[in-house]
C-alpha cells in the first residue's frame, strides 16, 4: 500500500512539473491582467532615463547635438516613422496588461538582458551628450557601433519581452528593428551632409550596429 502511495505521489509530482513547464513557455498572447508586477514597471525606468538624457542634451547647449531629433525624412520614411511611433505607443499600453514571469528562468534571463541594455544606453548617452556640435559622436561605445543608443534600447525591450515570456512583444521588437534600420539611414544622411569626410571615414571603420571596428587608415 505504501509503495502504491509513493508511486502515486511521484506521478502527481511529474504532472506538476509538466504543468509548470507548460505555464512557463513563451506565449504569443499572454493573459491580460492589470497588476503591479507587470512589464510597465520595467518600462518606467527606461522612460525616466530617456527624459533625463533628453534634458541633458538641451541643457548642454552646443554639446550633445551631433544628430537632430528629427532628421529630414522622405515620404516612405515619414510613414515608417508614424508606424514606429504607433508601435512604440502600443507596446507601452500593452505593458500595463502584461504580467512578468516572476520566479522563472524567463524573468531572470530577461532581467539580465534588460539591465545590460540600460547600462549600455546610459553609457552611450553620456558619450553623445559630451560630443561637441562641430564633430560627430565617435567616442566610447560609438567606437563599436554607430548607433549604440538604439542598440541599447533594443536590448531593453528584448529583455522585457523575455522577462514576460511574450512572443508578441518580441514580434513587435522585430518590426521595430526593421523600421529602425531604415530610419537610421535618414540620420546618417544628415550626418554625412553636416560632417562630410569626418563622418564618411567614421562609417568606414565603425559597424552600423555592432562589431569589431576597423583601424583608422593612415595616409
Amino acid at each position: 500500500m505504501w509503495k502504491k502511495l509513493q508511486t502515486l505521489d511521484k506521478g502527481f509530482n511529474i504532472v506538476g512539473i509538466i504543468v509548470a513547464i507548460k505555464r512557463d513557455r513563451m506565449s504569443l498572447i499572454p493573459e491580460f491582467e492589470l497588476g503591479l508586477w507587470n512589464a510597465w514597471i520595467l518600462i518606467l525606468p527606461y522612460l525616466l532615463m530617456y527624459i533625463v538624457l533628453g534634458g541633458l542634451v538641451r541643457l548642454m547647449g552646443l554639446k550633445g547635438a551631433s544628430r537632430p531629433n528629427t532628421p529630414p525624412l522622405n515620404k516612405r520614411e515619414k510613414k515608417l516613422d508614424y508606424l514606429s511611433a504607433s508601435t512604440f505607443l502600443a507596446s507601452i499600453i500593452y505593458s500595463f496588461f502584461l504580467p512578468l514571469k516572476l520566479g522563472t528562468a524567463w524573468f531572470y534571463l530577461g532581467l539580465l538582458v534588460y539591465l545590460f541594455g540600460m547600462i549600455f544606453t546610459i553609457v552611450a548617452g553620456i558619450s553623445f551628450v559630451n560630443t561637441p556640435l562641430d564633430r560627430p559622436a565617435t567616442e566610447g561605445l560609438y567606437r563599436i557601433s554607430r548607433n549604440p543608443i538604439y542598440l541599447g534600447t533594443d536590448l531593453i525591450f528584448t529583455g522585457i519581452g523575455i522577462a514576460s515570456a511574450s512572443w508578441l512583444v518580441l514580434l513587435l521588437i522585430a518590426v521595430g528593428l526593421w523600421i529602425q534600420n531604415i530610419l537610421v539611414g535618414a540620420e546618417e544622411r544628415w550626418c554625412l551632409e553636416k560632417y562630410g569626410d569626418a563622418y564618411r571615414d567614421y562609417m568606414k571603420r565603425t559597424p552600423k550596429w555592432i562589431g569589431i571596428p576597423r583601424p583608422d587608415k593612415k595616409d
